[in-house]
């Protein structure tokens, strides 16, 4: 399936000392990109939480926030670290010796301490697997919200292929009628101005005007682009970057018909056609 590269997802889940919280969000970008914002409990599970992502996520910009809050009851059994505490203070006490001006370390500062509360108040191994537990679910959901809305953008770019498949063939058979009109114009502007219509220089110009203005082979690459689109939608996976390519081909195309144009409609149908594919740009670039 097509997926985008925006989507959320979260849980949190309740352990027997705590509850254990996990949030994955993600935007569009060139590269996968990952960021955390992890506590220091589980600050060990953050490579096996980059290879969980990478695993699962192709493209796009990946902020993971895990965190554990200790429960009341877990609270009530907190024992200081005695000797971390007095080894925090002789150190506070030096450094303000060395540097008199030194801020001394605040009670919040040491309860937050790596170890303050001993070994023994979080194991540090269930913790763990917690996360990777919790990770693989919030992975799922996020993975199903990326998919969802991936196929939403899908639906949104077909429909505007759609619209120009009909703008094509609704300009393509009025262009030969439209074009020959307006190269009899140029002859007659040109008999007017040289003064005869048998002059040589009078036939070139025309032939050569003709072959200026023909769109036969913009429309046809036009076609040829748009059931490319299709074929890569349908095909599904990771699109996005070869739908960018389209977008840029499928611009061109239509940046060429229009300054080709020598008649209202087609100068028209190229705006109409520039606007649709921007629409779709706008959408691709949200494709993983």
């Amino acid at each position: 399936m097509i997926q985008s590269m925006t989507g959320y997802a979260s849980k949190t889940r309740e352990l027997a000392n705590g509850s254990l919280s996990l949030e994955l969000k993600s935007v569009n970008s060139r590269f996968l990109d990952i960021h955390f914002r992890i506590g220091d409990e589980l600050r060990s599970a953050e490579p096996a939480l980059r290879e969980a992502i990478a695993a699962r996520v192709g493209r796009g910009k990946v902020e993971c926030r895990a965190y554990f809050m200790a429960s009341a009851r877990g609270a009530q059994q907190l024992a200081i670290n005695a000797a971390l505490l007095g080894q925090l203070g002789d150190l506070d006490a030096e450094v303000r010796r060395q540097l008199p001006e030194a801020r001394p370390l605040a009670v919040g500062e040491v309860l937050r301490w790596p170890g303050i509360f001993g070994e023994e108040t979080v194991d540090s191994e269930a913790l763990l697997a917690a996360a990777l537990a919790t990770a693989q679910e919030v992975l799922a959901d996020f993975s199903a919200s990326r998919k969802r809305e991936g196929e939403k953008l899908k639906d949104v770019i077909k429909e505007r292929v759609d619209r120009m498949r009909v703008l094509v063939d609704q300009v393509a058979p009025h262009i030969p009628a439209a074009q020959a009109a307006f190269q009899e114009k140029l002859k007659q502007r040109l008999i007017d101005a040289i003064g005869s219509a048998d002059d040589e220089r009078v036939r070139q110009e025309v032939i050569v005007f003709a072959a200026r203005i023909d769109v036969a082979e913009e429309l046809a690459r036009l076609v040829t682009h748009l059931d490319e689109v299709e074929r890569v939608l349908k095909q599904g996976g990771a699109v996005g970057k070869r739908l960018d390519f389209l977008m840029q081909e499928l611009n061109r195309e239509a940046n060429t018909l229009g300054s080709k144009s020598v008649v209202s409609e087609v100068s028209q149908t190229a705006m109409e056609l520039k606007l649709l594919i921007e629409q779709m740009r706008e959408q691709v670039q949200n494709l993983e």
